[in-house]
């Protein structure tokens, strides 16, 4: 049968109250009672309800994370990071995957206000007009880890990707080269329409090089898009010397495509990641890469959602994280 706190009360010869204010730290206990309810805690196995006590206290405890896909070495990261910090603050995580897919986004939405989550961190693809309106609706607060919504209504953690996006692109021009192909994944995502490619624009009119746009390839960010979308670039009259890609992934399918030709990295074309997942490393020969601390934004995702539950003071709402580029051996010095 289950232990309850009144079989910890009546073996400890305390009252109930005061094994509940053992089990939350309470300083108010003496030690030598705290000392005997924790020894009848371990002796019967006693496990609190966080059901019963989330009743008592209107608090679950919980929090509810969504992501796209947690089986990408991108999002399992950043989950990480969340992971970390929630259970530095002692909350638990319902880890929910949403598919990129609006309809599931709004659904677990729902399904983590039914459990009644103190509070969400939320990654996704692109926040429309109805995830807005759903999350402003929230009976919990809600966080965004790495995730642009640009009317800042609510939280987020990101990095300044046009910013990010213009220093790939202007090494790669500095480096002399005029036909840079910008490889992203779909542009439904805002962060690659709105943001990415952005940055990309910038650079090239900076250095006044003029956009063409069958060098602007968007569709589904994967190793084999990549390869694909190399061909095709490669097959162009005036093919590019040189490709910015919006992810890991992409970049290894493109040097691979590439090799597959006879064509040398850096040597014939040079490519620069965005990402620089764990990938970046393994490949042959290693990426440079825009880094995105993954682990980083889920980490202060979760950390700002723990002061906004608490009611803590939060200097900002709108927290952007330093980037850098990671120089390996895709790139000439």
């Amino acid at each position: 049968m289950t232990v309850t706190i009144y079989d910890v009360a009546r073996e400890a010869n305390v009252s109930m109250a005061t094994v509940s204010r053992v089990v939350n730290g309470n300083p108010n206990v003496k030690p030598t009672t705290r000392k005997k309810v924790l020894e009848v805690i371990d002796r019967l196995e006693y496990r609190p309800n966080a059901v019963a006590r989330g009743l008592a206290s209107k608090k679950t405890t919980t929090v509810g994370v969504i992501i796209p896909d947690i089986s990408n070495v991108f999002y399992a990261e950043l989950a990480r990071g969340i992971e970390d910090i929630a259970t530095m603050y002692r909350y638990n995580i319902i880890l929910s995957n949403s598919d990129q897919n609006e309809a599931k986004e709004i659904e677990l939405l729902d399904t983590m206000y039914g459990k009644q989550v103190d509070g969400i961190v939320m990654m996704s693809e692109n926040v429309s007009e109805a995830i807005l309106d759903k999350m402003s609706h929230s009976p919990s607060p809600i966080v965004l880890a790495g995730s642009v919504e640009d009317s800042k209504q609510i939280p987020a953690v990101n990095i300044d990707y046009v910013q990010a996006a213009y220093e790939a692109v202007k090494k790669l021009i500095d480096n002399g080269h005029k036909r840079i192909a910008f490889v992203s994944g779909p542009f439904t995502s805002t962060i690659n329409k709105e943001h990415k490619f952005v940055g990309y624009q910038k650079a090239l009119e900076e250095a006044g090089i003029a956009l063409d746009d069958n060098l602007v390839l968007a569709a589904e960010d994967s190793y084999d898009s990549g390869m694909e979308d190399f061909t095709h670039a490669n097959e162009l009259a005036d093919p590019p010397t040189a490709y910015f890609t919006g992810s890991d992934e992409l970049a290894i399918g493109i040097i691979h495509a590439a090799q597959d030709v006879g064509k040398s990295v850096p040597d014939d074309i040079e490519v620069i990641s965005f990402e620089n997942s764990k990938l970046a490393r393994m490949v042959r020969p290693q990426l440079t890469s825009m880094v995105l601390p993954l682990y980083d934004i889920g980490a202060v995702s979760m950390r700002l959602l723990t002061k906004i539950m608490n009611k803590e003071q939060t200097e900002q709402l709108q927290v952007v994280l330093p980037h850098r580029m990671e120089e390996r051996n895709s790139t000439k010095a």
